[in-house]
């Protein structure tokens, strides 16, 4: 008998530290047959669609709702959302499902609910005939798990990769773990634990400790126990301020609850142990620049940066493990990567401050570049000619922390409509997208020697068809800002000469002391001793 599984997606990675509300208009909304045009694309649903397809199933298509990372979601999504759902569910739940299949984020807080996905899960436990359904899906290694999650599902997986490169794969690897269910009639359960530990985003990369250690001891561990179908390592989201805020892990086992207290129980001292190994601050802008541009009041702004000796090297700053360019020297010219984490645009920021391109242009640099998120200001530019000189104010409204709009006398040199197809098909962007993505309508500007690529739509730096859209080659940049944490790296790593992580003001600072957290449980590391 063929297999009926209901599909549905639920994703939003939610930063309660940002101002801005995220709104039902900022989410891509697909229903019903729209979810099957996605079979095959690079987001995770399109893999788990491939997946159900060979393995022959019935897909029920139902709802996907996805948006960016940003604030805290209005109420009306969760409830539209648990609206579309149910309309479909309650119908073919009392014709006959054999299983649900869920893609979410797991850190999506809402107006009124902190646990948003927990709440669903919850909701879909309460239909009639969905009490013992198998409930599998996949979501996003920076969750915020919770007991509700782990009660009201059965094989939720995680991706494994950060940069998520795995999406795809992981949404795959969770819909065959449902056909295992099936084949072998046995429905696991998921046990779960966290840590008092908080990371922020830049120490929870997987090529680096203590990501790195905790992941292959998660893969030994499902290598070696045939009762435990999968181990979840959670860097957590630790922008979204909820009491299960933070690292966490979790078992999806057939076996025994004891097996998997211990292994949690294992891998819990191992974070513990290596916590400040994941507690990554980074210097200040300030203290860096000088370093990293050599400010000389002869050098004209028509010199490009590659005249200038540069000595910041990849283990001198930031996170460890950054490769360099192939053949390339720490002291040699190349493009140097500013990264800003403070203005994560994959955790939610707004991406449109200031704090990088201030010292961008108040150290002079040349052949550089940085994207600001600024509709207005795009607005502003929309009927004045190509080569027009004006004088107009950037960025810095997205968050009472920066100092604000940056007047700055620019060149307008193009304009597009943003859009552009993804070079790399396992990016974290196409995680989030799919194969294309929409900046919305887009101007560039030059600043002395610095190009500002104003977007309407603020757009995660993990892709570089975000800059070739617009006709700039960012190998042959000298410096380049980007608004992120750890997830640009495979984009931008194979291209650096050197990459350096700088401290500005703003919503995702590394520096969670600085934060105003009212629920996480405490006592946590690193916000108590």
């Amino acid at each position: 008998m063929h297999k009926r599984v209901l599909f549905a997606g639920l994703f939003h990675e939610t930063n309660t530290f940002v101002e801005q509300p995220t709104r039902f208009s900022d989410f891509q909304v697909l229903r019903g047959e729209e979810l099957l045009g996605c079979a095959g694309d690079s987001s995770p649903l399109g893999g788990a669609l491939e997946s159900a397809r060979r393995l022959g199933w019935t897909v029920i298509p139902v709802v996907d709702f996805r948006a960016p990372p940003g604030g805290v979601v209005e109420d009306e999504v969760v409830e539209v959302f648990w609206r579309e759902f149910r309309r479909t569910a309650e119908p073919q739940l009392e014709a006959r499902l054999d299983g649900i299949f869920l893609v979410l984020h797991g850190a999506m807080v809402s107006q009124s609910v902190l646990d948003v996905e927990g709440e669903v899960l919850a909701r879909i436990r309460r239909l009639p005939g969905a009490a013992e359904l198998p409930v599998f899906g996949v979501f996003d290694l920076h969750a915020n798990f919770t007991q509700w999650m782990a009660d009201h599902s059965n094989g939720l997986i995680a991706y494994r990769e950060n940069p998520h490169t795995d999406a795809r794969e992981s949404a795959q690897r969770a819909v065959t773990l449902l056909g295992k269910t099936f084949d072998t009639g046995r429905i696991p359960k998921t046990y779960w634990s966290h840590p008092p530990i908080m990371w922020p985003p830049t120490g929870t990369g997987t090529a680096s400790e203590p990501m790195l250690s905790l992941e292959r001891l998660a893969r030994q561990i499902e290598s070696t126990h045939e009762n435990i179908w999968a181990v979840n390592i959670l860097g957590g989201f630790s922008f979204a301020d909820i009491p299960e805020t933070g690292v966490g892990f979790s078992v999806v086992t057939v076996g025994i609850e004891a097996e998997a207290r211990t292994i949690l129980a294992q891998l819990n001292s191992i974070a513990l142990q290596r916590r400040e190994q994941g507690f990554v601050i980074e210097p200040t802008v300030e203290s860096v620049m000088p370093q990293v541009l050599s400010v000389n009041p002869e050098v004209t702004e028509a010199r490009s940066i590659t005249d200038y000796e540069l000595w910041v090297t990849n283990s001198d700053l930031g996170p460890p493990s950054v490769p360099r360019r192939r053949g390339s020297k720490s002291e040699a010219p190349g493009l140097t990567v500013l990264v800003e984490p403070s203005d994560n645009i994959g955790a939610g920021a707004p991406g449109d401050g200031t704090g990088l391109l201030r010292a961008l242009v108040r150290y002079k640099a040349t052949n550089a570049a940085i994207a600001i998120n600024d509709p207005e200001a795009v607005q502003r530019l929309r009927a004045v000619p190509i080569g027009t000189q004006l004088t107009t104010p950037i960025g810095g409204r997205g968050s009472t922390l920066d100092p604000g709009p940056l007047e700055l006398a620019v060149e307008l040199v193009s304009r597009s409509d943003g859009k552009f197809r993804l070079e790399d098909k396992q990016s974290h962007l196409a995680s989030m997208a799919g194969d294309s993505f929409d900046m919305g309508p887009c101007a560039v500007v030059r600043h002395g020697g610095i190009l500002i690529l104003l977007t309407s739509r603020k757009t995660p730096p993990f892709d570089l068809g975000q800059w070739r859209s617009q006709g700039i080659n960012p190998e042959n940049l000298s410096v380049i800002g980007v608004k992120a944490a750890v997830a640009h790296r495979r984009a931008y790593d194979p291209i650096a000469a050197r990459t350096v992580w700088v401290d500005t003001p703003g919503p995702c600072r590394s520096h969670l002391k600085a934060l105003p957290y009212r629920r996480v449980q405490r006592p946590i590391h690193p916000l108590d001793e």
